[in-house]
């Protein structure tokens, strides 16, 4: 294959997840940023379009294929389908949706639609059973998006931010950054956990309680502190050593959680010393401060 044909592999992104996490919907946001989307396909029509794409899609670069527990064999063959892609000819993205069980339950409730797998039984065994027979297809993910707390919105305004603009060569690997506070809980779909508990807490300093890692103030007491230097020593390292291996491995996202007792300070203004650090390197990177908001 020559150099020319590898530069316009077909960037193939393909949906999956939990049924009523907004695989559809997903599907929508697709559209609009003008991949061929196509929605809810059967396995035997899938492998037809794999095997010969440009039939189907002529010249267009970046195709988008949503599939799930619906149709009849889905969790024993779609790895397989995943394993046997040609990556000469697709760069994927493996995308999963999911949503918590309160939030899966009442959507359910709202639509009247029953679960797939619950058959005569209640809507969260089904829920129990799909989690339990897509777990390894979650690990697979390169990338996993919780729909439980997005609006329409906000879903459009991630996947207009993870594809958009794609031009169906490999893209960098996105470093996604999340603050969180242990406090609020662990971010669902985090690739790597950094506890930076262990740095002295700004929230106990006279004058810093109010700020956040954000503020100069915040950052000056922590510049101070020689453990903060030599942590961001240590995690350039890591990350340095970590981030081209993923890459390798056809991972298109990476998530990076740092997490300090309440999201305000410490684990803030690491996360802003890593983006800075990571856009100096060249990574593409997004940040989100998950809990700076809250109390």
């Amino acid at each position: 294959m020559s150099d020319h044909e590898v530069h316009e592999r077909i960037q193939l992104v393909l949906v999956t997840g939990l049924s009523g996490s907004g695989k559809s919907s997903i599907a929508k946001c697709f559209e609009d940023i003008d991949y061929f989307t196509v929605d809810n396909l059967p396995l035997p029509l899938l492998r037809v379009l794999l095997a010969d794409p440009r039939a189907l899609v002529g010249d267009r670069h970046s195709l988008a294929i949503v599939t799930d527990v619906r149709t009849p064999g889905f969790a024993e063959e779609f790895p397989r389908i995943l394993e046997n892609l040609d990556r000469e000819l697709f760069h994927p993205t493996l995308l999963f949706l999911e949503a918590s069980d309160e939030v899966l339950i009442r959507r359910f409730s709202e639509t009247r639609r029953p679960h797939p797998l619950a058959g005569d039984g209640a809507v969260t065994e089904g829920i129990e059973k799909e989690r339990a027979l897509l777990a390894d297809l979650r690990a697979e993910a390169d990338l996993v998006f919780d729909t439980s707390d997005s609006s329409i919105h906000e879903s459009r305004e991630f996947i207009y931010g993870e594809f958009a603009g794609r031009d169906g060569g490999p893209p960098a690997m996105v470093v996604s950054l999340v603050t969180f506070g242990y406090k609020h809980g662990i971010p669902k779909g985090s690739d790597i956990v950094l506890d930076v508990r262990f740095l002295p807490n700004p929230y106990f300093e006279d004058g810093l309680r109010e700020k956040t890692g954000r503020d100069a103030e915040v950052m000056n007491f922590l510049q101070e502190q020689p453990d903060f230097g030599m942590l961001l020593e240590k995690l350039h390292g890591l990350l340095d050593y970590l981030l081209p291996r993923y890459q390798t491995e056809n991972r298109s996202y990476l998530s990076v959680a740092i997490g300090c007792t309440g999201g305000h300070h410490r684990s803030v203004a690491v996360g802003e010393a890593l983006r800075s650090w990571l856009e100096g390197s060249q990574w593409p990177v997004r940040l989100i401060h998950r809990d700076l908001e809250a109390g």
